[in-house]
């Protein structure tokens, strides 16, 4: 019996000679770690290389949901230990959104001679919206937009400074003491 299995894989493996089979990558790509590495080269390739305007609007949409789906999973969650990856997550969205950011500016300033177009549909959309038309409205809601980014990542770093020094000075009982009654 076991010489008929054998016998059964050897045409295979002959016609297959890096040993790979549909069911050995269905099953490396069913472990996280595997995704994971894929997606942060291909983030990597995103920030390095061009990228088409179609690819860049699929990539504006996808991000978009990925972005909905985040923040869904954060408002329905009962205890915060059922999204314990949420870190991890999160570091993973900004980097998806800083790539996609440098890939439609490179378009905006490859293609922005051919019309709204040249960036891709979801950018033209996008613009359309915000702008309403009217290119004074557009500066003023990008003034906006901007010293509210401002004022949210400048209070967040502090914030995270805070709790880094916190942490640091959890960790050393005997100097917190010391600092204490300074």
């Amino acid at each position: 019996m076991a010489d008929n299995a054998e016998t059964a894989e050897a045409p295979v493996a002959a016609a297959n000679p890096f040993g790979w089979s549909l069911g050995r990558i269905a099953h490396a790509l069913a472990r996280g770690d595997i995704v994971f590495a894929f997606g942060v080269t291909g983030l990597l390739v995103a920030l390095i290389l061009p990228m088409p305007t179609w690819l860049l609007d699929v990539s504006l949409a996808m991000s978009l949901t990925f972005a909905v789906m985040i923040l869904m999973t954060a408002i329905f969650i009962e205890k915060p230990t059922e999204f314990s990856s949420f870190p991890t997550v999160l570091l993973m969205a900004t980097l998806l959104r800083l790539a996609l950011n440098l890939a439609s500016t490179r378009l905006i300033l490859a293609h922005g001679h051919e019309g709204t177009a040249g960036a891709g549909k979801v950018i033209q959309a996008f613009a359309g919206f915000v702008m309403s038309g009217n290119f004074v409205i557009g500066i003023i809601v990008f003034a906006i937009l901007v010293i509210v980014n401002f004022v949210v990542i400048t209070k967040g770093s502090g914030r995270i400074a805070e709790v880094a020094a916190r942490f640091t000075l959890d960790a050393m009982p005997g100097k917190q003491m010391a600092i204490d009654a300074d």
